[in-house]
């Protein structure tokens, strides 16, 4: 029998002619455990130059230090990069410094430097090395040595837990709990307070734009005014790290230092993430969480890992909007299957709600918001194959939540809330066809927008709208003509005459040339541009427009659609009364009803003759049958889109006049003073609309104004 050992091994003694060999292998790392270098010391990277706009959350906690109390637990949550980390050790300096606390700091991003950094924090307060050896080895609960240490402690302390992502991990270990020897600070993405029971959440977010510029002015003081800074906060959202960044970019730049000018028009031409992420330490390894480009990924890692596939697809999908408040309508709908299953998209979100990658806020409709910078650096990090899909469903959703044919009716505030996303959207999607896509749903918002009275935001939208999707699609397709279509319709509702006039001839000679004359769209800069003339005082080459597209509507739409009845209640108001009571045989006068047969008595354009037959009666001295119509015109106006609507108060206006006409002065008088009113607040004293009601209004105040002969 013989035996040979290696090193450190041993020669076991055995019955029989057996052969026993041990080997042992040894790593690079020491095989005893190891721990952080000190507990003493925050480990932060990049310490704060000054914190700021964080005075009320470091009030309270500096009242708990000052009180010597214990047995509190302080739990700062926030998206990444929002300065947590900043406010705990700020705290920390304070603590161990004014109120001379001892002050332990351990990294809780993961179980095993949580494990090593409370087990040194047990070393801090005593505990010896047959304690720690057992605790480390399982042969006594480490958790509870740690706590009796910390209960027993002579001095108070304050123990922050730094980046503690994972709230399981304490709650598993038991390792987060209160003591009356002290104050815990726990810093998290995780926002959800089943996770910190008995805690005292404190919310950390972005900072106002005043602190913001200071933050910038602080890093970079030579680098340009107070307000340069503040609008290069505003487009980095006014988050702390990608202020911080840019500072550090700005103050460490040698040969040609840009000024914070320069570096917000950067910020705007090119990828935004990756200028910003230049300002990290390029000499110092580099901490995921000290970037914007990564710091997130951390949680999409975590995602991944806990089969939470679903959240970075919601996440993903997100980040083709903008970070502006999106309803949640827009998520709940079949169409989102194409990313995430609708199935699974609460459970999704509640997931990115936990890890503060976004927020619920109430604008009077319950919506999601994401920060800009986060939203960017997903984008940018997105798997190329995965974007079109993403591109395509998020355009189905705006497509979905957009009415397939807006009408008229009163504010909707889902409309202008879909507005930045639907233009975000736009300026993300790159493939043509999906280009197409988002401009058709961005101009029926437009229309539909217009159509509920809010002709700036219209008009606003349009333009952005046409001018992106020339960007993708050229200047002469369809889609970017009919959105500059909706610019000129929208001018002209602003009481911008002379633009809407220019705009609306440059789009229809295109849309002629390239589509012909009798084209839906031709025709429909035509209906927009007849009525700028006629309030250009152009009536002979507005009537002549209105009846070729009235003949083109018919010809291509047929007598009966809308656009063509609606096209021909306009000739009601642009002709002499004489030629209104000859027009189409006497046709013309009838056409209420006419409207009221094919469309029914309440449509929007059933309405509109209505209206505009009661103006045709006036002209022809029949001020009674007028002012019968109009009173149920007024009435089922103001019931349907409510007093301040513009229709609404321009058949109110022609009201006033049937009243006036009937010897009702006094009525008349308050009714324009009414619409003079509502449309100085919503239109402005000098939009034509109102100039016109202020000088009918002094007319009947002045006795001057005469109806028309009966």
């Amino acid at each position: 029998m013989d035996g040979r050992a290696e090193d450190r091994g041993r020669v076991y003694q055995a019955s029989g002619d057996q052969h026993i060999t041990e080997h042992h292998h040894y790593g690079g790392q020491p095989a005893a455990p190891g721990g952080p270098d000190s507990v003493r010391r925050p480990a932060v990277g990049r310490p704060p130059v000054v914190l700021r706009d964080r005075a009320e959350v470091l009030e309270r906690l500096r009242a708990s230090a000052r009180a010597r109390r214990g047995g509190e637990v302080y739990v700062l949550h926030g998206m990444g990069g929002c300065g947590k980390t900043a406010v705990a050790y700020t705290f920390f300096q304070q603590a161990t410094g004014e109120f001379a606390r001892v002050g332990l700091w351990v990294g809780a991003a993961d179980r095993a430097s949580l494990r090593a950094g409370m087990l040194a924090v047990a070393a801090d307060r005593g505990a010896d090395d047959g304690e720690l050896l057992a605790a480390r080895n399982g042969l006594r609960p480490a958790a509870d040595l740690v706590w009796q240490y910390l209960d027993r402690s002579p001095e108070p302390w304050l123990l922050v837990l730094d980046n503690a992502d994972q709230p399981e991990i304490l709650r598993d270990g038991h390792w987060l709990r209160s003591s009356p020897g002290g104050i815990v600070v726990v810093t998290t993405r995780r926002s959800a307070p089943h996770w910190w029971p008995g805690a005292r959440l404190q919310h950390i977010g972005v900072l106002p734009r005043e602190d913001a510029a200071r933050v910038l002015c602080d890093l970079a003081p030579h680098s340009g005014t107070r307000e340069q800074a503040a609008q290069v906060a505003e487009r980095l959202g006014r988050l702390p790290l990608a202020l911080t960044l840019a500072g550090g970019f700005l103050s460490q730049q040698v040969l040609d230092p840009w000024t914070m000018e320069t570096y917000g028009h950067r910020l705007d031409e090119g990828e935004r993430v990756e200028l910003i992420d230049q300002g990290a330490d390029a000499l110092s390894e580099q901490d995921p969480r000290h970037t914007v480009g990564l710091t997130w990924q951390l949680t999409l890692d975590a995602f991944e890992a806990r089969g939470l596939y679903e959240a970075t697809a919601l996440l993903r999908l997100l980040s083709r909007f903008a970070p502006e408040p999106l309803p949640l309508s827009v998520l709940d709908r079949a169409e989102i299957d194409g990313v995430v299953p609708r199935s699974r998209c609460e459970s999704a979100l509640r997931a990115l709600l936990d890890q503060s990658l976004t927020e619920l806020v109430d604008v009077g409709v319950r919506c999601a918001q994401s920060h800009g910078v986060l939203l960017d650096s997903v984008a940018a990090a997105t798997p190329e194959q995965q974007v079109p899909v993403l591109d395509t469903t998020a355009v189905r959703l705006l497509d979905a939540v957009v009415p397939a044919v807006p009408d008229a009716g009163p504010h909707d505030p889902l409309l202008r809330l879909l507005v930045p996303h639907a233009l975000a959207l736009l300026r993300r999607v790159q493939d043509p066809r999906a280009s197409a896509d988002a401009l058709a749903v961005v101009t029926r918002l437009t229309v539909a927008l217009h159509r509920t009275g809010e002709y700036l935001s219209a008009w606003e939208t349009a333009r952005a709208a046409a001018d992106l999707g020339e960007s993708r699609l050229g200047a002469q397709h369809r889609l970017v003509l009919a959105a500059r279509s909706r610019a000129g319709r929208a001018l002209f509702r602003l009481g911008r005459y002379e633009e809407a006039e220019s705009l609306l001839t440059r789009v229809r000679a295109v849309q002629e040339r390239r589509f012909g004359p009798r084209d839906p769209d031709t025709l429909d800069s035509c209906h927009g541009l007849q009525l700028v003339l006629g309030n250009l005082g152009r009536r002979d080459e507005a009537i002549s427009l209105l009846r070729a597209t009235i003949a083109g509507r018919r010809r291509a739409l047929g007598s009966a659609h809308p656009l063509t009845l609606r096209s021909r209640a306009s000739l009601l108001v642009l002709l002499p009364a004489a030629r209104v009571v000859t027009e189409d045989g006497g046709a013309l006068l009838s056409l209420p009803a006419e409207c009221a047969r094919l469309l029914g008595p309440d449509h929007t354009v059933t309405l509109g003759a209505h209206h505009n037959h009661a103006w045709a009666l006036y002209l022809l001295g029949r001020f009674e049958e007028a002012d019968q119509e109009l009173r149920l015109v007024t009435e089922a106006y103001r019931q349907r889109f409510g007093p301040d609507y513009p229709i609404a108060l321009s058949a109110q206006q022609l009201l006033s006049r049937t009243r006036a006409a009937r010897g009702h002065t006094d009525e008349a008088i308050a009714l324009m003073s009414d619409v003079v009113a509502r449309r100085e607040r919503a239109m402005g004293a000098d939009h034509p609309f109102t100039v016109a009601g202020r000088q009918l209004l002094d007319e009947f105040t002045s006795g001057r104004r005469q109806p028309p002969p009966a």
